[in-house]
């Protein structure tokens, strides 16, 4: 659609607004740039805000594990020091006498309060005092755990701390031994003192209170036996069954790390676990953490600093927006008045056809180039049309037809070359050129001719014979040069002289020099050449071997066909009715052998048959079927019927026979011989029979 025809709304609309408009889609680049921008940055922040919360929790929680790790580890060493200090007033004498012993650790008073139990035991493995809760007790009392811990003493010589004497929860304790030694460093005794695990030494009740609803602080030996939890169902129970722990506790077992005092925390995907160790008993401090709860007050308060970011954004593309708005108004007046000289046309004065603005800048140089491409289109306008005169009253008063096509398809075509070709222009105006053959193989050679042409000469000279509207043929000489030399993709122009007349007229003469007159067939001009054509042919294969009798195996044959009685008719009934029985024989033999070979007069009544690649049997049996057809045919003429024959001679054509006058005297021989056997009948001749007969012919002449 060209520019004029556009609506006026649409032309007169701002140019920021149009479709696709450079000023919007900057406008939308910049607030896309803001948006973007914006929401990279606030996502970056909230992510590293996000981390380094997580970063501080896991720190903290870190040094939270550590820090109720070594408070029990102080726990574990003050219970040491108070047994230490008993063992110390503890001498050879007192050993030997129990009431004693029991009198010097009473007076110690604070001692025997700190532990639950008291036991002091001699070198020998007899234990000289139990005390507890501050009262002698039985030796038949003591858990053989707790037997098991004073004899390891005994023999290695070393304070120990013993695993967890189990029991119930309310009496699961710990055992804490002191060897007792000589002056020279021998072990004489053992001390060992007691502590239940919720006791005030050792693990309160409130130690483990949680500081948080969510989270859990959990004390369990290396194997697995929790010793202390917020939960006290949970107390003596298994690690492995807790809840975000047990994975993680699982990993450090299957490593085989030993206990260390260092904090280390693991981050789940749904806990925070912080575990860290007492080496001496072997026991470990976790601390397990939601960790959707520990950071839903920062996802909280990364929620609202995306409100808040996204409002800012909102403002900053607004503000953005009108910005590039303001920026870009001279662009966009510069658009309108562009379209504006689209749709009024260069011919009109720029100046005073279209308001262009005033600005600086790229916009300035812009107006500028935009003013002369105006002036020079106006030019160019005029320039063109002038050219498109001209060419038009070329295409209409030529002599010759003129098309121009691009492609295979039609640009333009003048009167003339319509008329020859029976359309209108409107009706071959951007068709393919297909539409003037008559079938698309025909149209497909002459691609192919055209193509060979121009990679020859550059150029194409030659009869074409085109199909018109109605169906019937025309033949132009046509000339074709391409419209620029160098570029293939310019089109090629045509020039179109119909020849129609000139060709029919010499088919014509070329017909009559080839046909006879009465009959249509052939005459004897254009068998001799075709029967010499075929001759030649055969006599190019190599000989095929003779056969019994001397004779060579045949490649076709020829019929010398004479009329019986055929002067009866002529001198009867008239030279009229003896054409009309020549007219009538000839379309006989055309139609009896036209899909096998073909027929030709030779002169007054004689006809020829020529039967190429036809076998002695098949070539007997056409002669015999021509006999028959030409027999049951009976002309009458001025009331009186008439009975004709005919004499046929057959000769097999061999490559003994060379020329068309051998072949020819051949089968005349072969018909005199069916004239002297009683006509209306068929003989046959071979080529050592031809020779022969001429030789003998020669002879006595």
């Amino acid at each position: 659609m060209k520019p004029s025809a556009l609506p006026e709304s649409q032309h007169d609309a701002p140019a920021w607004f149009a479709p696709g408009a450079l000023v919007g889609r900057l406008v939308l680049v910049a607030v896309l740039a803001v948006g973007l921008s914006g929401g990279i940055s606030a996502w970056l922040v909230t992510r590293a805000s996000g981390q380094e919360a997580l970063r501080r929790v896991v720190s903290q929680q870190t040094d939270e594990v550590e820090v109720v790790a070594r408070l029990l580890a102080s726990k574990i060493e003050q219970s040491q020091k108070v047994l230490r200090t008993v063992a110390a007033g503890i001498t050879p004498e007192l050993l030997e006498t129990p009431s004693a012993l029991e009198r010097q650790l009473q007076q110690g008073q604070p001692a025997v309060q700190f532990f639950d139990a008291m036991q002091v035991a001699r070198g020998d493995g007899e234990l000289r005092l139990n005390l507890r809760a501050g009262r002698p007790d039985k030796a038949s009392n003591l858990d053989p755990a707790e037997r098991d811990a004073l004899r390891r003493t005994l023999i290695d010589g070393k304070p120990l701390v013993s695993e967890l004497i189990a029991g119930r929860t309310s009496e699961a304790r710990v055992m804490f031994t002191m060897p007792l030694h000589r002056e020279d460093g021998s072990v004489q005794g053992a001390v060992a003192g007691a502590l239940r695990l919720q006791s005030q030494g050792l693990l309160p009740q409130s130690m483990v209170l949680p500081v948080r609803d969510d989270s859990r602080l959990i004390v369990f030996t290396r194997d697995g036996t929790i010793l202390s939890h917020s939960d006290p169902a949970r107390i003596l129970g298994k690690v492995a069954d807790e809840v975000g722990l047990g994975p993680v506790y699982a990993r450090w077992l299957a490593q085989g790390q030993p206990v260390v005092g260092r904090g280390t925390t693991q981050v789940e995907a749904q806990h925070i676990v912080s575990m860290a160790g007492m080496p001496l008993p072997q026991w470990i401090v976790a601390r397990v953490t939601p960790s959707q709860a520990l950071l839903a007050p920062l996802r909280g308060a990364q929620r609202d600093a995306w409100w808040l970011a996204a409002g800012g954004m909102a403002l900053c593309m607004l503000l953005a927006a009108g910005l590039m708005a303001w920026l870009a108004q001279p662009l966009a007046h510069l658009t309108h008045s562009a379209r504006q000289m689209l749709r009024r046309g260069p011919r009109t004065a720029p100046a005073q056809a279209v308001e262009w603005p005033r600005a600086g800048g790229e916009v300035g140089e812009l107006v500028q180039a935009f003013q002369g491409l105006a002036r020079q289109g106006s030019v160019q306008e005029q320039h063109q049309a002038t050219l498109d005169g001209q060419f038009r009253a070329v295409m209409d008063h030529a002599s010759v037809g003129i098309v121009i096509s691009r492609g295979g398809v039609l640009e333009a075509v003048n009167r003339q070359a319509c008329q020859m070709l029976g359309y209108t222009e409107g009706e071959l105006y951007s068709r393919p050129a297909r539409i003037l053959y008559a079938n698309d193989a025909e149209h497909v050679r002459m691609g192919e001719r055209v193509q060979a042409e121009f990679a020859a000469h550059g150029a194409f000279d030659g009869d074409v014979c085109f199909t018109r509207k109605d169906g019937s043929p025309v033949w132009a000489r046509v000339q074709g040069r391409s419209v620029r030399p160098h570029e293939a993709g310019g089109g090629t122009v045509w020039i179109l002289e119909d020849i129609t007349a000139a060709r029919e007229a010499q088919l014509e003469r070329e017909w009559e020099r080839t046909h006879d007159a009465l009959t249509h067939l052939h005459n004897r001009t254009a068998f001799d050449q075709r029967l010499g054509l075929l001759l030649a042919e055969r006599s190019a294969r190599p000989r095929a071997p003779e056969v019994e009798g001397g004779e060579v195996p045949g490649d076709g044959v020829v019929l010398f066909l004479d009329l019986d009685h055929f002067t009866v008719v002529n001198d009867i009934a008239g030279h009229d009715a003896g054409d009309d029985v020549l007219r009538h024989v000839a379309r006989l033999l055309e139609s009896q052998v036209r899909q096998i070979g073909w027929a030709a007069r030779l002169g007054g009544d004689e006809f020829a048959v020529v039967l190429p690649g036809c076998a002695l049997a098949r070539g007997l049996a056409v002669a015999e079927q021509l006999r028959a057809s030409v027999q049951a045919w009976e002309p009458s003429y001025q009331g009186r019927s008439f009975t004709l024959g005919v004499s046929i001679g057959l000769v097999v054509l061999d490559t003994s026979l060379h020329d068309v006058p051998s072949v020819l005297y051949a089968a005349d021989m072969a018909c005199y011989d069916a004239k002297r056997a009683g006509r209306n009948r068929v003989e046959t001749r071979y080529a050592s029979q031809a020779v022969v007969s001429g030789r003998m012919a020669l002879g006595p002449a």
